[in-house]
């Protein structure tokens, strides 16, 4: 005979099995999500593994590239062959990949902020600070701000631990909330500038499309033949009473192949004045190159800027990172 359970212990069996059945749809919701989590991870894992892959192979192409360009004139770079900023895509597996090239020397180079004397670490290159203050008014910066700023990210760059007058050593930084300490040696990136006294991110937001950091400290080479028209303050830069729109005026008259000397540049009416170490600055060919490249794979997404020294032989790759420039 079969003893069935009494009929108030009915509905208690009911919900436990519900209860149990319910408490087993979350933990395999639960592993379904992470499994496909997990599998989403391992998927985009791949795609930026072979989207670096990519990224490799078109740093190979750019190199070859910048070779053919400096084989064709030893002594110039120009902007003829429309190599110079300008978006190449190229159709890949499952993506695209797209590259740029730049004149990666048409720039501030921060790290110009300071020299290297033999056995004396980096001391501050008063020429260059002025030159980055002067860099600054032109883009509108207030004059005792951007003075202020040359004079502190020099201190930020050089060996010592002694602040220029209006500077900022480590006592400047030291009752921030977060305190912090100088680098006392040469950036890495312009994003370091961030850290140094009075930038605000105003300030650097209008600064930074004309800065770099090259591996040197070298006073910044500008290329006469390359320079675009909104690179008119790098000019205007390295010629004391030169306006933009003078120096643009300049750049926009420069002959269709490019100075063939630098004479011929320096003749034109409106330079006169210009200091010796600013002329030696002024070049025909280029040093520097930028490379960004653009990676896009399967969903995954990798952007890479690297910088190239075309003063080895032959050209390398010197430095790169990854991410959009900050």
């Amino acid at each position: 005979m079969i003893r069935l359970p009494p009929p108030r212990e009915e509905g208690a069996a009911l919900l436990s099995v519900l209860l149990l059945v319910a408490i087993i749809a979350v933990l395999a919701a639960a592993s379904l999500q992470k499994l496909k989590l997990a599998t989403h991870l391992a998927g985009n894992g791949i795609a930026i593994d072979q989207a670096r892959a990519y990224a490799l192979s078109a740093e190979a192409v750019a190199l070859f590239r910048i070779g053919d360009l400096l084989q064709r004139d030893a002594a110039r770079t120009t902007l003829e062959g429309n190599w110079a900023n300008r978006d190449v895509s190229v159709p890949i597996d499952k993506g695209i990949a797209a590259a740029r090239i730049t004149d990666g020397g048409n720039c501030f180079n921060i790290n110009s902020l300071v020299g290297t004397p033999i056995n004396t670490g980096y001391v501050v290159r008063p020429e260059a600070v002025l030159q980055f203050a002067r860099l600054m008014q032109l883009l509108d910066v207030p004059g005792a701000d951007a003075r202020r700023v040359a004079i502190a990210a020099a201190d930020w760059i050089d060996s010592d631990t002694a602040p220029l007058p209006g500077g900022a050593e480590d006592d400047a930084y030291a009752n921030a909330d977060l305190p912090y300490r100088t680098g006392n040696t040469l950036m890495a990136d312009p994003s370091e500038l961030r850290a140094v006294a009075g930038v605000t991110p105003a300030l650097y937001t209008r600064v930074r499309p004309f800065l770099c950091t090259h591996p040197v400290a070298d006073l910044s080479p500008v290329n006469i033949n390359t320079l675009l028209p909104d690179q008119a303050p790098l000019l205007a830069m390295l010629v004391p009473g030169l306006d933009l729109a003078r120096a643009r005026a300049l750049i926009d008259a420069r002959p269709a192949k490019g100075y063939d000397t630098l004479s011929s540049f320096w003749d034109r009416p409106g330079l006169m004045g210009t200091p010796e170490f600013a002329k030696q600055q002024v070049r025909l060919k280029t040093r520097w190159f930028g490379l960004h490249l653009l990676i896009e794979l399967e969903g995954a997404e990798l952007e890479e800027n690297a910088l190239i020294d075309a003063a080895l032989q032959p050209a390398k790759l010197v430095s790169r990172s990854y991410g959009a420039a900050t």
